[in-house]
């Protein structure tokens, strides 16, 4: 059941807990989606939350600490003894399992850990913590339903049903060989339709796409996005079937992904929140802003070399900052795009193509705001040779911070950065700079000053 989380339910929430009402409390959430209990957490005291948690039976608290944010789970798991901590591990899935215990400090893990009664349960979670956790493998859950090749139809059923009950949802059935290697997939319309006496090698489905433990997370997402899958196999460097990776676990990759990116496309170089501390968020922004301030004073040098014109070309001055911001916007338009193109995976063909191909669309939407901005200047009274030099310089400077943004975030995925950064302030401050000395540079050659 869905709750509209409002002032007056968190009102009502806050007013129950103060007076210890922990049966009304119950039944307010008894069949409430964990989600809406976690978003109800966030909005609550720490020690409001942490009595709420008490109160819930311990696969719903599970399902809530997965949901909650991660500074309140941190301050919850704090608050709770390693036998609470191991009882709502029994209740989550392998991945889900491994992520609770990958934020505990060491000690407390190892402690956790021996609390924990299901062995079988254990020995999947530690496997599980041994790989990168942006890897496939710690993505990936080992609950899954899997058949061998060579049962018969009627023996699958079977155990397809012991192992389905340890699965939240069956998204595919796999099938394997006797050593465990990943086959292909078993439609249950296949299923259904065989011969009770069939076997499994006679029905199932030998193509599957799969991928390997050591694989990036951001490479899952591409596949899963790209063919629209539900769950996708894994499997370790043997081709042996060792877990699964769902949905769900990856709408959290491509969500952290895109914060990253728009944080540093924002000039944000580390992972940070808005309740983190003023030196965390400090420590994040200040190297750019250090970069755009030594790009003001890079643009500050070029333009006093060419001081002693000013006051014969005042008007050259004046339209400085229209050629700075002109090219800063028109780096971040084409950086923005190729950025997107490589995080869908769909930038295709060489540079040289990509790069030609921006020139002349730079050229073109150059050529139409040149056109505009000359027939201001000419309006407002401006020199002919003058309101020619700005219009040209402003053509070149479009088709010189379209090439740069363009090119960077290509070169800074073919070198194994993240070319997100180029969306920022790096190319904004680069193509600042560029911009000032072409202006200048052109308005010398055809103003002749």
């Amino acid at each position: 059941m869905a709750i509209e989380i409002t002032k007056a339910l968190l009102e009502n929430v806050s007013e129950l807990i103060t007076h210890k009402k922990g049966k009304a409390l119950s039944d307010l959430f008894t069949n409430v989606h964990h989600a809406d209990i976690a978003e109800v957490l966030d909005e609550l005291t720490f020690d409001e939350a942490v009595y709420i948690i008490r109160l819930l039976d311990s696969e719903t608290t599970a399902e809530v600490l997965m949901d909650v944010d991660d500074d309140v789970r941190e301050k919850v798991l704090e608050q709770l003894s390693a036998k609470e901590i191991a009882e709502e591990i029994d209740e989550l899935d392998t991945d889900d399992a491994a992520d609770v215990i990958a934020e505990l400090p060491d000690e407390r893990k190892q402690e956790v850990m021996k609390q924990i009664e299901d062995e079988e349960h254990a020995k999947e979670i530690v496997e599980l913590l041994r790989y990168d956790e942006n890897s496939a493998g710690g993505l990936m859950a080992k609950e899954l339903v899997k058949v061998n090749e060579n049962w018969s139809v009627l023996g699958c059923v079977t155990k397809m049903r012991q192992q389905a009950e340890e699965v939240t949802r069956v998204h595919s059935i796999y099938v394997v060989d006797d050593r465990g290697k990943l086959k292909g997939r078993l439609s249950l319309k296949d299923l259904l339709m065989a011969s009770t006496r069939s076997k499994i090698a006679d029905v199932y489905i030998p193509r599957v796409d799969s991928v390997t433990v050591n694989d990036a997370a951001e490479d899952v997402a591409i596949i899963m996005r790209k063919y629209d899958l539900e769950a996708i196999p894994v499997v370790d460097e043997l081709g042996i079937l060792v877990g699964r990776i769902t949905i769900d676990d990856i709408v959290d990759v491509i969500k952290e992904e895109a914060d990253k990116d728009y944080q540093l496309a924002a000039g944000i170089t580390q992972d940070v929140e808005a309740d983190d501390t003023i030196w965390e968020l400090t420590k994040a922004r200040l190297p750019w802003l250090f970069l755009g301030l030594i790009g003001g004073i890079g643009a500050f040098l070029i333009m006093e070399n060419f001081q002693n014109i000013f006051s014969d070309n005042a008007v050259l001055f004046f339209f400085t900052p229209l050629i700075a911001a002109m090219a800063g916007n028109v780096g971040v338009q084409s950086s923005a795009i190729i950025v997107q193109g490589l995080a869908n995976d769909d930038v295709k063909g060489s540079i040289n193509n990509r790069l030609i191909k921006e020139m002349l669309l730079a050229a073109l939407n150059g050529f139409v705001l040149a056109i505009v901005l000359f027939g201001f200047i000419w309006v407002y009274g401006g020199e002919f040779q003058k309101a020619f030099a700005i219009s040209v310089s402003l053509i070149v400077v479009i088709i010189v911070a379209g090439l740069i943004g363009t090119f960077i975030p290509l070169f800074l995925d073919k070198r194994g950065i993240d070319p997100a950064i180029a969306t920022g302030p790096f190319i904004t401050t680069s193509n600042d700079i560029f911009g000032i000395l072409i202006y200048f540079w052109i308005a010398k050659l055809i103003i002749g000053f």
